[in-house]
């Protein structure tokens, strides 16, 4: 495991992916991260499809201890205010004004912990006209302007992975790193709020400067035409992909990787100003080239040439992909109980140093007994993490 932030304790109360996404990025670099759920059946994201263990849950939740407290409960809530008295990170992502409602609000937690850094993520931001309104992943994409500039407006559908929930959930972690070195610096917390909006707007600063600059509204077909980007269809059917940017020289040597020569003498193509204009017919050119053979020849083929291409793997292609092998990107769960065996290691490398294992995410309720024990007996002094062995151990 990767040892950045050991020593740096967090209390999530996040459900879903925007809360626990920011614990998760924290506890991947080795933060002690506590998980507390409502008591009962937990976070929600549990039992997304069946059960108590979704992979959805599996996926935001590893690297973590859980504990399940009711906070309307006043020993429950005792329990928690004494792992906010020692802990350097507060996560929530409640909807405005229910952190207060249960006593985990920011005035009333940095009187507890003054050096408490406290991040509050939402839908919207903490108030304003659209503050109480309920948020997903697809809610936010869109009134962000993102999935404007990312869907094809002749076909527009929600395509891939929760986006904005797991993007929002970077930038969070991103702020509470920079407030822990600010805290290393003055001695003081901060209050960190960031909302999905607010994130993806962000994300999305490259189509919002060009408006900016150019009066031009973006759409979702601006980024592939000026960028030259194609995704085309093979003789078997499967997929490539390629990126031609602005240099003429990737433009050189498609041409003669798919011996396009008679095609780069058509004026529509003969410059790449021209190339972008005609978008749509260059790449109506290029699918009935790549119709002419399989897609393992294309990828033999291109290998051969200075050109940005790859054949667009499935999730099982990715597994037994070359460099992600080499990458060693596929680790084991420790400390399983059910679920996944395995998954991918964080992005991270420290002097060369790769994460080799990762702790599955808790079952419910799972470390409640160490952590209150830890507290009764030795009240104000955070639970240490049990040795990796100690918790597998407990675990099986």
């Amino acid at each position: 495991m990767l040892t950045a932030l050991n020593q740096i304790r967090v209390v999530e109360q996040g459900t879903f992916i925007t809360g626990p996404c920011a614990g998760m990025m924290l506890a991947d670099l080795g933060a002690d991260v506590i998980k507390i759920e409502s008591a009962g059946n937990g976070d929600p994201y549990r039992s997304f499809k069946t059960g108590f263990y979704s992979a959805h849950f599996q996926a935001y939740n590893r690297n973590k201890r859980a504990i399940g407290l009711d906070l309307k409960s006043e020993k429950d809530r005792e329990v928690f205010y004494q792992l906010i008295a020692q802990a350097d990170v507060y996560i929530q992502n409640f909807r405005p004004g229910a952190a207060a409602r249960i006593g985990a609000d920011y005035e009333t937690l940095s009187k507890i912990n003054p050096k408490l850094i406290y991040c509050s993520i939402s839908g919207f931001g903490p108030d304003g006209p659209y503050a109480q309104r309920p948020v997903y992943d697809s809610v936010a994409q869109a009134v962000s302007g993102f999935l404007s500039v990312s869907i094809d407006p002749e076909q527009p559908r929600f395509i891939g992975p929760a986006l904005a929930d797991a993007i929002t959930g970077i930038y969070a972690s991103l702020g509470i790193s920079a407030a822990l070195v600010e805290r290393s610096r003055t001695g003081k917390g901060r209050r960190i709020d960031i909302s999905m909006v607010e994130a993806m707007m962000h994300f999305a600063v490259e189509p919002f400067m060009g408006y900016f600059a150019l009066g031009e509204e973006p759409s979702g077909v601006d980024r592939p035409r000026l960028a030259q980007a194609f995704i085309v269809r093979c003789k078997d059917g499967q997929l490539f992909a390629f990126h031609l940017s602005s240099l003429d020289k990737f433009w050189d040597a498609l041409v003669d990787a798919i011996d396009g020569h008679e095609l780069a003498k058509d004026e529509r193509f003969s410059q790449r100003l021209r190339r972008i204009d005609n978008y749509e017919a260059l790449n109506a050119e290029l699918n009935a080239i790549f119709a002419t053979r399989t897609r393992p020849e294309w990828v033999e083929r291109f290998s051969e040439f200075d050109v940005p291409f790859a054949p667009i793997n499935t999730i099982p292609d990715v597994i037994s992909d070359p460099q992600a092998q080499h990458l060693e990107m596929f680790v084991p769960l420790s400390g399983r109980i059910e679920g996944a065996e395995q998954t991918v290691r964080p992005a991270y490398s420290f002097d060369g140093k790769r994460a080799r294992t990762v702790r599955a995410a808790p079952v419910v309720n799972q470390h409640s007994e160490e952590i209150r024990s830890a507290l009764t007996q030795n009240p104000g002094i955070w639970p240490a993490m049990k040795p990796e062995a100690e918790s597998m151990a407990a675990a099986q």
